[in-house]
């Protein structure tokens, strides 16, 4: 039995001449369309966890610590003024041709108060124009309110979350109160700052609690007991193996000045958590895919008794046990083919207006939502909006991301399981006896 009388004998499974009533045929269809089914979420999980995950990391490196970050010690010659912050962040720079940007920041943790509230901030000193010579600042914060061109002196810049619980806007006014020793005692030091600017990197998880001000106004106006300086340092790439030597290089040079961290060290739990999510998000999907693949061993069983009689004519004209298992998997596999036809573009396409399907979704919700609260009489300004992408846990906007590697592995995946949970029936099916199985007809 040659291989094209096995691809006939599988389009006759599928597609026979004689329309008939078919049981196995509609399980055969049936176990198609759960395929089909199973594979959109399967996509859809993938592209959305590859887009977050990415999103997420970009901000964490660019906007938190860059490629490579120096923790520079505290009370020495380096920090106790700018120009020698600078120096040494100049000097990072010169000796390797692999740090294409430098920038000094200096760390404080103080408390922030405005109208009549207060609540821990983290202020971040950094160079007047960072948020012009900084690609990662430029593309990932949103300005909400006000200007960056007004950043510099004593105008700052705040993080949405922070603004949100002091009560500011573009213009106001607040105070930030950070602690020094005076005659060995603890006493507190109050600085008022400008707010020129409102911004979001739409990871609040990550910039909750920041404030941006220039450098120089931190040396000059804030208490630099408790502060902390670092440099980060831009590379051409931060998953190159050159930042792995960059880094070792920078610790045995300067390391007894600074020491020096990769991005992905200094946050390796973040990390390891989305890297332990997104597996057991695909470990699920692929459950339900193997459930679905299942239904065509189910079908395959089915289709062989309906077709026993044939079995046993076909091999009694000389149709070989290879052959004939051959047919039913290339059945099988071309059911698997079906969900992934139907299944891959479906997919793919929620995948590509992920945003504006969580965004209508959002709004339908809402509507009804409103619609409910009014009914049940709930004034009009008590009703707060449901938010799908809470800022405070997730990107308010998704990256989209297709990662067709990915895609292509779930194609191959999906054929080889519709193959595998159906080659029991297939081989049982070829070594089928026609006289028995004539006798019993």
């Amino acid at each position: 039995m040659t291989l094209g009388s096995s691809f006939l004998l599988a389009k006759s499974l599928i597609f026979p001449k004689a329309e008939k009533k078919s049981s196995a045929r509609r399980s055969l269809w049936g176990a198609l369309l759960c395929i089909g089914l199973s594979i959109i979420p399967l996509i859809v999980v993938i592209s959305i966890t590859n887009g977050m995950i990415e999103g997420m990391t970009e901000r964490i490196i660019g906007l938190a610590s860059s490629h490579v970050q120096a923790f520079v010690a505290q009370n020495i010659d380096e920090t106790k003024t700018l120009e020698g912050l600078n120096s040494f962040a100049s000097l990072l720079q010169e000796g390797n041709p692999e740090v294409i940007s430098v920038y000094p920041e200096v760390n404080i943790s103080a408390l922030a108060t405005a109208n009549n509230y207060k609540t821990g901030i983290q202020i971040r000193g950094m160079k007047d124009d960072i948020f012009e010579t900084n690609h990662y600042f430029k593309k990932l914060f949103e300005v909400q309110e006000g200007s960056l061109s007004e950043f510099g002196a004593n105008n700052v810049v705040m993080g949405s979350k922070i603004a949100q619980l002091l009560g500011l806007h573009s213009g106001d006014t607040f105070r930030v109160i950070t602690t020094r020793t005076v005659n060995g005692m603890v006493a507190p030091k109050l600085t008022s700052f400008k707010v020129c600017a409102i911004i979001s990197s739409g990871y609040q998880e990550l910039d909750a609690l920041w404030c941006f001000i220039p450098i120089q106004t931190a040396y000059k106006s804030l208490s630099m007991d408790n502060a902390k300086y670092t440099i980060m340092l831009e590379t051409k790439d931060a998953f190159s193996p050159e930042v792995v030597k960059l880094q070792k290089n920078l610790q045995s040079k300067h390391g007894r000045i600074a020491n020096f961290y990769r991005w992905d060290k200094i946050h390796q739990s973040e990390f390891e958590s989305f890297s332990s999510t997104k597996v057991l998000l695909i470990f699920i999907m692929m459950l339900i895919v193997l459930v679905a693949s299942i239904n065509i061993s189910s079908a395959i069983i089915m289709l062989v008794i309906e077709r026993q009689k044939e079995i046993a004519i076909l091999k009694s004209l000389g149709a070989t046990p290879t052959g004939i298992t051959l047919a039913f998997l290339l059945t099988a596999a071309a059911c698997g083919a079906g969900g992934l036809i139907i299944g891959l573009p479906i997919g793919l396409l929620l995948s590509v207006n992920a945003n504006a399907l969580i965004k209508f979704i959002e709004n339908a919700v809402n509507a009804v939502a409103k619609i409910g609260w009014l009914i049940s009489g709930t004034p009009v300004d008590q009703i707060t909006k449901i938010t799908f992408m809470d800022p405070a846990y997730y990107l308010q906007n998704i990256p989209v991301n297709i990662p067709y590697n990915q895609v292509l592995l779930i194609a191959v995946s999906t054929l080889l399981l519709s193959i595998l949970v159906s080659l029991i029936p297939s081989i049982k099916a070829g070594k089928e006896k026609p006289l028995d199985i004539l006798r019993k007809g």
